[in-house]
């Protein structure tokens, strides 16, 4: 079976020209678009937490 060769060096090239250009365009969101997206991030993990909790009482209640 051949393998295909990995070039480390090319890898670490491409990444680090992949990550400059990321940072290039990306940019600074302001305070409403900040605010925003942290509410919806922390209502995502509630939301989450939530579900885990119920699903723990009902297997333990199963299990009991």
């Amino acid at each position: 079976m051949n393998f295909p060769k990995i070039d480390p060096i090319g890898s670490v090239k491409g990444f680090y020209s992949d990550a400059k250009h990321v940072a290039s365009v990306s940019y600074k969101p302001d305070m409403d678009t900040f605010r925003r997206t942290l509410k919806i991030v922390l209502l995502g993990i509630i939301l989450l937490g939530v579900m885990g909790f119920i699903i723990y009482v009902i297997i333990n209640n199963l299990i009991l």
